[in-house]
């Protein structure tokens, strides 16, 4: 590695580190909405619906027609390529709807895992023949940054060295890429859950992908103070017969980062990596109190649930799909409008009795008595909504008199 090499100019390491700190701002996480036509599909399936080019584009409208106040929870969207370019049903390019928000549009740029010759299941992503000029014309119409992911795997022999290289390389040559562009480059070298690997297998592997990636990014002259990070947060395989806490998880996530990811790194953003969103909320919450120095801002980066709450009903893409996104990405108790509005069966929840009086009791639980429903708004613990960023709100409705019933038990 040669010791010569020039910085970015001045101006273009201002807009980079501009991006990235305005994408980690404290209480403020990013959306993703980066799903593919083939994804999608596996979503709208599950809620029962026809996976169309319309359907897509209403389940988008209804992400981002949303209340302005969810600019006070979400810094960034990451968007697909059909996604980029499909309008509101008044024409408006949903590029300009998110701006309008206050929120900034971003873009995944690779195009799939492919496997790697010779190893054990492994595989690298691909995407890079033609990321520099698809990066100008996305910078062009509007993203501010970009995503693009290596999955790595946990097995007896696994992750290999030539695997471990080859992802560090291809995001290191991504981020440069990126940047070159002007787009601030989220590199996420996730290491997947599977398997029956204990905690702490989980964590040294965590460490030792880390170390790569890092190495390669200095290899290749990133400017780190432009970039952020997307890991997995280190949990036992979910095959592991030993159970952890939430405690032993954030011990393990903070260590491993802080023994490999450079204090010039503006922030973490983590991904749920095959959690519910009730657990990765109360891991993000255990991080963000455990008794570790923390140099980069710790956010979160999760998909949205507010298909279950749409049920692609056109009607109800306001009265239930808005109400549940913004619910999840602000995680504390809210107090919304919610009279006339309407809730998807599908997130109808009771909750124990021992909870509601829990909650009752610290005035965590409006009732609106007026209204067809008891509308309701729940952390998914209520210990972590003390946590200071913490998403993944439940949103529940039960009928009236419910309530009654269920304290009378």
């Amino acid at each position: 590695m040669t010791t010569y090499f020039n910085y970015p100019s001045q101006e273009l390491q201002d807009e980079l580190r501009s991006i990235a700190n305005q994408i980690v701002a404290p209480g403020k996480g990013i959306l993703a909405a980066d799903e593919s036509v083939s994804t999608m599909g596996k979503r709208l399936s599950d809620i029962g619906v026809e996976n169309t080019d319309e359907h897509r584009r209403l389940y988008r409208q209804l992400l981002f027609t949303t209340d302005k106040e969810i600019s006070n929870y979400v810094s960034g969207v990451i968007l697909f390529h059909e996604t980029l370019y499909q309008k509101a049903d008044d024409g408006t390019p949903f590029v300009k709807l998110i701006k309008d928000l206050g929120i900034l549009p971003g873009i995944k740029v690779d195009t799939g895992c492919v496997n790697l010759m010779g190893a054990e299941d492994e595989s690298t992503t691909q995407g890079l023949d033609d990321l520099g000029k698809r990066c100008a014309q996305y910078k062009k119409d509007g993203c501010q940054f970009a995503k693009w992911r290596c999955v790595l795997k946990i097995g007896k022999n696994t992750p290999s060295y030539q695997a471990m290289l080859e992802n560090a390389n291809v995001l290191a040559r991504y981020a440069s890429i990126c940047q070159m562009n002007g787009l601030v480059p989220i590199v996420e070298p996730e290491v997947l859950p599977d398997g029956d690997h204990d905690l702490e297998r989980a964590q040294k592997v965590t460490e030792v992908v880390l170390a790569f990636t890092y190495k390669a990014l200095q290899d290749h002259h990133v400017f780190l103070e432009g970039t952020l990070l997307k890991p997995n947060m280190v949990t036992a395989g979910q095959s592991c017969a030993k159970k952890y806490t939430p405690e032993d998880v954030a011990k393990a996530t903070v260590t491993a980062l802080s023994r490999t990811v450079p204090v010039a790194v503006p922030g973490v953003t983590f991904l749920s990596g095959g959690q519910s969103e009730e657990e990765a909320s109360v891991h993000l919450s255990a991080i963000n109190s455990v008794n570790i120095k923390r140099p980069w801002l710790v956010t979160s980066h999760y998909g949205a649930s507010a298909a279950e709450a749409w049920g692609g009903k056109v009607t109800r893409v306001r009265a239930a799909g808005q109400l549940e996104l913004l619910n999840e990405s602000k995680g504390l108790t809210v107090k919304l409008p919610l009279e006339n509005t309407l809730l998807a069966a599908s997130r109808v929840w009771l909750p124990p009795k021992a909870t509601l009086l829990r909650l009752t009791s610290t005035k965590h639980i409006p009732y609106q008595s007026t209204t067809r429903f008891v509308k309701i708004m729940f952390a998914a613990d209520s210990e972590a909504s003390l946590g200071k960023y913490v998403p993944g709100t439940c949103l529940f409705a039960v009928e009236t008199g419910a309530l009654e019933r269920i304290f009378s038990e």
